[in-house]
């Protein structure tokens, strides 16, 4: 047998990587976003979600104002008011008290950073007329991010399904017509230079109209891919000054994830966006007891944040 096959797997000792060398590790300063799933519950079901979501997927259940409040009372106790509040899924227009939870997050004077794939949830009538009155109520505090996998309609139904870019396209028009702060959320699945996706998703703003800046990464977010069967290295404390990198700009510096599993009597708080299941990144209940460091014990960690420098917050 060889020696490697007798390593344990990596990613597999939350302190020390395969090859015995200090794993690194991000201290928690103050919250620039915080997020909340609203549940795994999709209209689609994408090919590569590293969520799972789908019209089956109920892992995480729908968050409901209950559960959403004692998070806002905690970050306003911690003088973190008027910080970024993020809502991602599945899709979270499906969650029935979405509008509601929007309205209350603005009234406090958070800002919004909404995550949406534009299609059918967000578009029936009462989600439309309820955040028409947000937008004329609050204006640019709040951001719907629209998915658009790719500008090219062929490749971003490869990913979502046949149809999907025309319905997504029609929920964008919408968005834009009505005055809404829009930014897009691009994938770089199909291996394009950042340059060539920029300048794709650039036609398509000034064929649509669109009040979006493709030079701007936080008005087009192209993120990184994720996929489980990845190999990325393992990240050390060495690795910060071997890749010039600051662990302050690493999304579980600043922001933690709200989502309440299945069965589960309260809602927790874990690492971050992408890690909803593994339970090694949960934190606790409270935002209190998720202000700590975060070993970078997933592939994840290395391919998404380190490596690839994403991060889903605006």
């Amino acid at each position: 047998m060889a020696d490697s096959e007798l390593l344990p797997p990596k990613f597999s000792d939350p302190f020390v990587t395969v090859k015995g060398e200090t794993r690194a590790h991000v201290e928690y300063g103050r919250t620039k976003t915080l997020w909340f799933n609203t549940g795994t519950l999709c209209n689609i079901e994408c090919v590569n979600c590293y969520i799972e979501s789908s019209p089956t997927n109920d892992r995480l259940v729908y968050l409901t104002m209950a559960d959403v409040l004692p998070y806002l009372d905690e970050l306003e106790a911690a003088g973190e008011t008027g910080i970024e509040i993020g809502f991602t899924g599945g899709e979270p227009f499906m969650a029935p008290q979405m509008n509601a939870i929007l309205q209350v997050v603005l009234e406090r004077g958070f800002s919004v950073l909404m995550l949406t794939n534009a299609m059918q949830p967000m578009m029936r009538p009462r989600v439309r007329d309820g955040l028409l009155a947000l937008r004329e109520a609050y204006g640019d505090r709040l951001t719907m991010r629209v998915s658009l996998d790719h500008y090219d309609a062929a490749f971003h139904d490869e990913e979502r399904g046949e149809g999907s870019f025309e319905l997504a396209i029609k929920g964008l028009r919408w968005l834009s017509e009505n005055g809404f702060t829009l930014a897009l959320a691009g994938r770089t699945v199909w291996g394009e230079e950042e340059a060539v996706s920029r300048a794709g998703y650039e036609g398509l703003i000034a064929r649509e109209g669109l009040a979006i800046d493709p030079s701007n990464p936080k008005e087009l977010v192209l993120f990184p891919e994720m996929r489980p069967n990845e190999d990325p290295p393992e990240i050390t404390t060495a690795c910060w000054d071997i890749l010039c990198k600051d662990p302050n700009e690493l999304m579980c510096a600043s922001q933690r994830m709200v989502v309440k599993r299945k069965g589960a009597k309260s809602a927790s708080v874990v690492a971050c966006t992408l890690l909803p299941y593994d339970t090694q990144f949960d934190l606790g209940t409270t935002l209190q007891e998720a202000r700590q460091s975060v070993r970078l014990n997933h592939s994840y960690c290395a391919s998404f944040c380190v490596l690839g420098g994403g991060s889903c917050s605006a």
